[in-house]
C-alpha cells in the first residue's frame, strides 16, 4: 500500500546552496529540453516529442557541455524528462483544447523543488543520507521504519521551511474492530458534521489568524507596490545599481509573514479534519454521506467562502481513505429532498429557506431539527446499499 510522510528538513548553509543548486538544475534542464521540442514542433517533424529514454541519452552530453549538472541527483533529472514526456503526451492526447502546450519554468514563479528516486538512508533518530546532500538533519524518522520509499520530494515552501514528502511503501495495516454501528452525517456550515445520533461537530475555526493572515496579505501587497515604484524610479532615472524587488527586506518580511499565518491556518484545518475523521471511523462501521457536488455550491457567492472553510471535500477524502485503510464501509449517496423529507413518516413538506432550522412534520406531527432529520434521511437512503 503506497502512502505520503512528509518531514521537515534542516540544512546547514552548505546544504541550502547545494539544495538551490538542485532547483536551478531541474529547472535549467526543463527549459533546455523544452526549447529543444518546440524546434521540432515548429519544424513539424512527425515525432516532436522523444520518448523519456532519448531524452535520458540527452543527459551525458549536457553535462559535459554545463558541468554544474553533475552536482544535482541523477534520478532527479531523469525525472524531469519523464514529467516533459508526459505533459507533450497530455497535450496531444486532448481533444477538448484544455491542456496547453508545456511551459517554461520561471525563476521567480515556480515553486523551488526537486524529485529524486534514489536511496534515502535512516542515518539516526533525526538524520537522513541524501544523494549529493550527505547527512541532512530532520525531523523524527521513526515514522520511516520498514517502509520502502519510491520517491521524495525536497521542496522549500513560501514560509521559508524546507521539507521532504516521500511516496512509500508500507505494510497492510491492522483493521480496527468492528462496532456494529451506523451513522449518516450531514454535513453544513454552522456545524461542519452533524450526525444521525443527534451529535453535532462544529466546523473548523481559526478567526485569529485569519485576521492575522488578511492582515499581513494586505500589508504584502503595499509593500510590494511601493517596491515596485521604487524599482521603476530607478529605472527611469537610469541608477548605476538600480534596486530589484529582492533588496527589500521589509516586503520580503512580510511575504513570509502572511505566508506563515496562512500555513498556521491550513495546518490547524487539517489537524482538527483528521481527529474528526479518525473518531469517527473507530466509532462506526457503517458510515453514509451525502455525494454532494461541492463546486457546484460554491458558485453561491453569499456562502461559497463559508463551504471552502469547512473543507467539505477534504473531510469525504479523509473518510474515503481511512475508511478504505481500517476495513470500515463509506457510502454516498443522493442528497435530493434529505432535508425535505419527515424521517418519520416521509412526508415531503417542501423547499425551506436556509433560515428554518426546525419544523414540524404536518402529519405525523413530529417535531424536527434540519440537519439532524437531514442526516437520519442519508442513513435510511444507504440502507439498501448493505
Amino acid at each position: 500500500m503506497l502512502t505520503g510522510i512528509k518531514l521537515r528538513l534542516y540544512p546547514n548553509q552548505t546544504q541550502v546552496g547545494q539544495l538551490w543548486q538542485m532547483f536551478g538544475n531541474d529547472r535549467f534542464v526543463w527549459n533546455k529540453m523544452l526549447d529543444m521540442m518546440n524546434e521540432r514542433y515548429k519544424n513539424n517533424t512527425d515525432l516532436p516529442f522523444l520518448s523519456k529514454f532519448k531524452l535520458n541519452y540527452l543527459l551525458k552530453p549536457l553535462k559535459k557541455e554545463y558541468p554544474f549538472l553533475k552536482n544535482s541527483d541523477s534520478s532527479s533529472l531523469q525525472l524531469v524528462n519523464e514529467f516533459l514526456n508526459q505533459s507533450w503526451k497530455n497535450f496531444f492526447k486532448d481533444k477538448t483544447g484544455t491542456v496547453g502546450k508545456p511551459r517554461f519554468h520561471s525563476r521567480r514563479y515556480l515553486k523551488p523543488s526537486y524529485t529524486g528516486k534514489s536511496i534515502v538512508k535512516i542515518a539516526g533518530s533525526r538524520y537522513l543520507y541524501l544523494p549529493k546532500l550527505g547527512y541532512i538533519k530532520t525531523s523524527k524518522t521513526g515514522v520511516l521504519k520498514d517502509v520502502k520509499i519510491k520517491r521524495y520530494t525536497v521542496s522549500l515552501e513560501p514560509t521559508g521551511k524546507y521539507y521532504l514528502s516521500i511516496q512509500a511503501e508500507v505494510k497492510e495495516l491492522e483493521k480496527l474492530k468492528k462496532t456494529g454501528k451506523r451513522v449518516g452525517i450531514d454535513v453544513g456550515v454552522a456545524d461542519l458534521a452533524i450526525l444521525s445520533t443527534g451529535l453535532k461537530y462544529p466546523s473548523f475555526d481559526a478567526s485569529y489568524f485569519e485576521k492575522q493572515s488578511r492582515i499581513w496579505q494586505s500589508k504584502y501587497s503595499r509593500r510590494r507596490h511601493q517596491a515596485y515604484l521604487l524599482c521603476e524610479q530607478d529605472k527611469n532615472q537610469k541608477v548605476l545599481n538600480p534596486r530589484s524587488l529582492d533588496s527589500f527586506s521589509n516586503w520580503q518580511r512580510a511575504c513570509k509573514l502572511k505566508a506563515r499565518y496562512q500555513k498556521k491556518v491550513a495546518n490547524k484545518r487539517k489537524d482538527y479534519l483528521h481527529k474528526l475523521t479518525t473518531h469517527l471511523v473507530r466509532q462506526y462501521d457503517v458510515i453514509a454521506i451525502e455525494d454532494l457536488k461541492v463546486k457546484n455550491l460554491q458558485k453561491n457567492h453569499c456562502l461559497a467562502k463559508a463551504i471552502a472553510n469547512a473543507s467539505w471535500s477534504m473531510f469525504r477524502q479523509m473518510l474515503e481513505y481511512k475508511c478504505e485503510r481500517y476495513g470500515k464501509e463509506l457510502i454516498a449517496v443522493n442528497p435530493q429532498n434529505t432535508s425535505r423529507i419527515c424521517s418519520k413518516c416521509g412526508f415531503n413538506s417542501g423547499a425551506k429557506p436556509l433560515e428554518i432550522r426546525e419544523w414540524t412534520c404536518p402529519i405525523c406531527q413530529v417535531h424536527h431539527d434540519r440537519d439532524i432529520n437531514a442526516a437520519v434521511n442519508i442513513l435510511h437512503k444507504a440502507m439498501p446499499a448493505l
